[in-house]
């Protein structure tokens, strides 16, 4: 497709939808915006954008499709900019936020029938631009809420082929309330977990170090931008106070098992949780980014951690993270090993088993 294209926000995301832009449609013109200018530096460095521009009000009356890939809050401020600038009749304009339905009240109320809600459901434990790669949403789904523009929606689409994503329509409504279940309260609830611990490190100086297993792994997600959260959260409240009331009353209830010692119940509790976990898609990507990790359970003795690396070099396969744990309690080997993509991770788990008698395990 030809056209121009504004990305304005040249983080991890928009970065990413500029390389799948860039390899799908090379005679498109992309023009990046953002407000830190190493960001803008870097992305004409790595060729994801072909110009800059310093904001929208110089570039957008030439686009053909405009991106915006910032934070909600910023989100509704470029929507109500862009409302006063001369567009073309048939631009396409797109978000990538989390929450959608605030976003599309606002477009409705601005009068910008050119809006494509989106949420490309992706991401790394990287980020900015620097870590941004065409396959970040490979068979990722990318949730678009086209509200009354189903045509635009499908050019939207065909921009976007590149990113080799599943796309997925929905209403703002259901969006966000699925989103709301298994990425946001999940996010909730990690820092919850994180500052609860963060109470007792005073008096227990240990707690830090024992921390370092299972318990920061299943709260992984607490390390994610506050500023981010901040405003995914208040977008989000109606739902999220919903789901906060309903757990508050599940934690009642497991009190109250505690309290009266129900074996039965107890164990119920713990059944359930671990048979709908069970019947979860295993390879299907879903709303929190997965870690591809491999666990490694290694004998201790010198120069182990090379000979495991050593067999990965020799097969070219690339590693993104690797440490010991101290802490194994729940955890499933010595060594922790993460790979940028599951297929590298199927690879490492072939290569370390036809060299290696170790113990591995895919979480």
């Amino acid at each position: 497709m030809r056209g121009n294209v504004i990305i304005v926000g040249l983080g991890l995301i928009g970065g990413s939808l500029g390389i799948c832009l860039k390899k799908a449609h090379p005679e498109a013109k992309i023009v990046g915006i953002d407000t830190n200018p190493e960001h803008i530096q870097l992305a004409k460095v790595l060729g994801i954008i072909d110009e800059s521009a310093n904001d929208l009000t110089e570039s957008a009356s030439d686009a053909d499709l405009i991106i915006l890939s910032t934070p909600v809050q910023q989100t509704e401020k470029l929507l109500r900019l862009l409302t006063g600038l001369p567009l073309k009749e048939n631009v396409i304009i797109t978000d990538t936020g989390s929450t959608k339905e605030k976003i599309m009240i606002l477009a409705e109320q601005l009068n910008i029938n050119s809006f494509v809600g989106g949420h490309p459901m992706a991401g790394s434990h990287k980020s900015g631009v620097a870590a941004a790669k065409d396959i970040l949403f490979e068979n990722a789904f990318y949730l678009l809420t086209p509200g009354g523009n189903k045509e635009k929606a499908e050019i939207l689409k065909d921009w976007l082929i590149g990113t080799k994503a599943q796309f997925v329509e929905t209403t703002p409504s259901e969006h966000d309330k699925m989103t709301g279940i298994i990425s946001h309260f999940p996010h909730l609830i990690a820092s919850s977990l994180v500052r609860e611990a963060e109470k007792f490190q005073g008096e227990l100086p240990l707690l830090s170090r024992l921390a370092a297993g299972g318990f920061r792994d299943i709260t992984r997600i607490a390390s994610s931008s506050p500023e981010m959260w901040r405003d995914i959260t208040l977008h989000n409240d109606r739902n999220l106070i919903d789901l906060l009331e309903g757990w508050k009353l599940e934690m009642e209830h497991l009190i109250d098992l505690l309290r009266k010692q129900n074996e039965e119940e107890v164990f119920e509790f713990f059944q359930s949780a671990k048979q709908f976990r069970d019947e979860l898609p295993v390879r299907t990507r879903g709303a929190i980014p997965a870690f591809h990790d491999l666990y490694v359970d290694v004998p201790d003795y010198p120069g182990v951690i090379s000979e495991v690396t050593g067999y990965l070099a020799e097969d070219r396969i690339s590693i993104t993270n690797i440490r010991i744990l101290e802490t194994r309690e729940d955890i499933y080997g010595v060594l922790v090993i993460s790979f940028q993509t599951e297929e590298d991770r199927e690879r490492a788990q072939t290569c370390l088993q036809s060299h290696t008698d170790y113990d591995l395990f895919i979480p």
